[in-house]
C-alpha cells in the first residue's frame, strides 16, 4: 500500500491538469448515507415515488414530509470529512484543478475546493418554483411544509430529480476535463451510473493516469485504473497528502 501511496504521490506532483472525481462514499464519513447499496436511502424509500419530478411537482407535501425533511436534516449536520479536506489542501498545492462530483451535499466547497462540477445539482440550495429565488438549505423555515418562499412559491432543491435531465453544462464540462486532465483520482464511487462513470474511461483513453481510492475494487479497478488504493477515503487521502507534502520538502528551493 505505502509504495502505491508514493507513486500515486509522485505522479501527482509531476501532473499538469489534475481532476477528482468523487462519489457518495467521500461523503459517508461526514455522516451521509449513499443512495445505492447497503444501507442506502433507497433501500428506506422508493425513488420513483419520493424522487421523480413527476411525484415531486404532483404531491410535494409528501415528498417534503417523508423524504426531503430527512435530507435538510441531514445535510444541515454534514461537515466536511478528511477526504474533503485533502482534496482541498491539494488544490491549495496547485495540484487539483477540478472535482467532479456525484454528490449533492456542497461539502466540497464548504472544504475550500473552488472550481467543484455539480453533476447531479446541489441539495445545499433550494429554489423557488415561482420567482426562482435562491435559498441556502439550512435557512429554509421548516414550521409549514412544503416549505413556502416569501411570494406563495414552493421551494425545490437544486440537485437533479429522477426524470430530468443532468444539465447539459455540466455533462459538457465534465468530459472537457476528463480528456484535459493527465492524472484522476476517483474517489468513494461505485463507478456503475452513467454517464459519470464514464469520464475515468475518457481520461484513461487520452492517457492520463487513474488511481482509485475505495474500500473495495470497482468496474474499473482491473482495466481503466492504474492502482486502487483500498481503504476509507478520509484515511487513505490523509496518507497520500502526507505523502505529496514530504515529497514537496524534499525538493530543492529555487532562488
Amino acid at each position: 500500500m505505502q509504495e502505491l501511496i508514493k507513486s500515486t504521490a509522485e505522479a501527482l506532483m509531476r501532473a499538469k491538469h489534475c481532476v477528482a472525481l468523487t462519489g457518495a462514499g467521500i461523503s459517508v464519513e461526514s455522516g451521509i448515507p449513499p443512495f445505492r447499496g447497503k444501507g442506502g436511502i433507497w433501500e428506506k424509500y422508493d425513488p420513483m415515488e419520493y424522487a421523480h419530478i413527476d411525484a415531486f411537482m404532483s404531491n410535494p407535501t409528501k415528498v417534503w414530509q417523508v423524504l426531503l425533511k430527512d435530507m435538510k436534516s441531514i445535510v444541515d449536520k454534514a461537515r466536511p470529512n478528511d477526504a474533503h479536506l485533502g482534496l482541498a489542501r491539494l488544490e491549495q498545492l496547485g495540484i487539483l484543478k477540478t472535482i467532479i462530483t456525484q454528490n449533492v451535499d456542497g461539502l466540497h466547497q464548504l472544504a475550500g475546493n473552488t472550481d467543484v462540477i455539480e453533476f447531479h445539482g446541489n441539495f445545499a440550495w433550494h429554489r423557488c418554483l415561482d420567482c426562482r429565488q435562491r435559498i441556502a438549505t439550512h435557512a429554509i423555515d421548516l414550521t409549514t411544509i412544503p416549505p413556502h418562499c416569501q411570494c406563495g412559491g414552493i421551494y425545490r432543491p437544486e440537485c437533479i430529480f429522477f426524470g430530468e435531465a443532468i444539465p447539459p453544462q455540466h455533462l459538457m464540462r465534465s468530459q472537457q476535463e476528463a480528456t484535459r486532465c493527465d492524472v484522476m483520482l476517483v474517489i468513494g464511487t461505485s463507478a456503475v451510473v452513467q454517464p459519470v462513470a464514464l469520464m475515468p474511461v475518457i481520461a484513461r483513453e487520452t492517457n492520463a493516469k487513474v488511481f482509485e481510492i475505495n474500500p473495495e475494487r470497482t468496474p474499473l479497478t482491473d482495466n481503466i485504473s492504474n492502482g486502487i488504493l483500498e481503504g476509507k477515503a478520509g484515511h487513505v487521502m490523509n496518507r497520500l497528502v502526507e505523502e505529496v507534502e514530504r515529497q514537496l520538502s524534499t525538493l530543492d528551493p529555487i532562488y
